[in-house]
């Protein structure tokens, strides 16, 4: 068995930036740095926006490999945890020698939902979750002519506005009733809405799919609808959600609900394992919530970072951003509008730059903003002040 004083598993943003910031705040002790993939870590935003469209592969990875050499972090690729030791204090793989450590930090991400239709495993059926899928969806689509996407949520509607854009037939379905309807509000799914359907997609709402049609060999030729209708498609994107992945925790014995329980200090049930990112559940202005984005991944891993090095706790406060690239419509949210009472539109959607006010007991909660980047500036600062009754208020506190 061999020792490492920080484990971290899992290489996305937030265990990358977690062994980065460990050595910016001058921890001398060893780190070693996990990932099931045989690439270096990479950014995963880009796979379904910048990389569609050629964005070269280095330009993905956050580092170069001789970093991880001049900065003392082992990087140990293609190598999967299978459990957790507690009383042993180490991580164990598959085959192979365990990894001890003092400190573990679990970043296990998330792993796209399994659409658990008939014919999900049909040829010219993808999720957009790794590189790998990037890889294999950008060939495709040379020559795909008619698109599906199961899902209208940002990854469905990220890749359609691209595959739109390339001139392909698109056909949005989503079994609610509005897009996007977990992350934005009403309004903003309208606006959307209006966007794609304008743009020359075919958006079908409140629309479960029944299966996958497959023809000759493996190969899809169409989605059918729980009507029987069939929506022809020679290439299928499936985007309806993701889940944290906790088996490892669970396995373990660490609290688990939707999520890896941790404290506000990012700390599981284990005082000597923390959880960050998209497979942490945190305490979130008086409730529990698990964010799915890169400011909140990056933002726990510096939290935990701090604690690490400097020995005093530091609690993780930070709102929430998202973002979304459509076309030539940037959408940035600040704070989690779910909760709000009220909404407020800055400006007329029709103008395609626009901003809608979330508020709760008359606090302002979230700011969604379209093509409005200095409004999403002032959102930070203004969000991050709750008890404001107004962004007047807020200014002037």
């Amino acid at each position: 068995m061999t020792q490492a004083q920080v484990v971290i598993v899992g290489a996305g943003h937030a265990g990358f930036t977690a062994a980065a910031s460990l050595r910016r705040n001058g921890y001398a002790g060893a780190i070693a740095l996990i990932t099931a993939e045989s690439c270096l870590p990479y950014q995963r935003p880009p796979l379904s926006k910048g990389y569609l469209d050629g964005l070269r592969e280095d330009r993905l990875s956050f580092r170069p490999e001789h970093f991880y050499e001049r900065k003392g972090i082992e990087l140990l690729r293609a190598y999967r945890v299978e459990e957790i030791d507690r009383t042993a204090k180490a991580v164990v793989p598959a085959s192979g020698e365990s990894l001890r450590y003092d400190h573990l930090i679990l970043a296990t991400g998330s792993t796209p939902q399994a659409a658990r239709l008939p014919g999900n495993d049909l040829d010219g059926v993808f999720r957009l979750h790794r590189r790998a899928d990037a890889d294999a969806l950008r060939e495709r689509l040379v020559t795909a002519r008619e698109v599906v996407i199961v899902g209208g949520g940002f990854i469905g509607l990220e890749f359609a506005a691209h595959a739109r854009g390339r001139g392909k037939n698109v056909t949005i379905v989503e079994a609610a009733d509005r897009l996007m309807a977990r992350a934005v509000t009403p309004v903003m799914s309208e606006f959307f809405l209006r966007e794609h359907v304008s743009a020359g997609s075919r958006v079908l709402l409140d629309t479960p799919v029944a299966r996958l049609v497959g023809g000759d060999g493996s190969r899809v030729q169409g989605v059918e609808l729980h009507d029987g209708s069939l929506v022809k498609a020679d290439l299928v994107v499936v985007g309806v959600g993701v889940r944290a992945n906790t088996g490892l925790a669970e396995r373990a014995g660490l609290a688990v609900n939707d999520g890896v329980l941790v404290d506000r200090c990012l700390r599981t049930s284990d005082p000597d394992i923390f959880a960050i990112g998209d497979c942490a559940s945190y305490p979130y202005r008086n409730r529990r919530a698990r964010h799915e984005c890169v400011e909140n991944a990056v933002g726990q891993a510096h939290a935990v970072a701090g604690t690490l090095t400097s020995g005093e706790s530091q609690p993780y406060r930070r709102t929430p951003v998202f973002w979304s690239d459509q076309a030539d419509l940037k959408l940035q949210i600040v704070g989690d509008f779910s909760g709000s009472d009220r909404t407020e539109v800055i400006s007329d959607p029709a103008g395609r730059s626009f901003s809608v006010n979330c508020y709760r007991d008359g606090a302002l909660i979230a700011v969604e903003s379209v093509n409005r980047p200095s409004d999403h500036v002032a959102a930070r600062k203004l969000v991050d002040r709750s008890g404001c009754s107004s962004p007047a208020q807020a200014e002037g506190s």
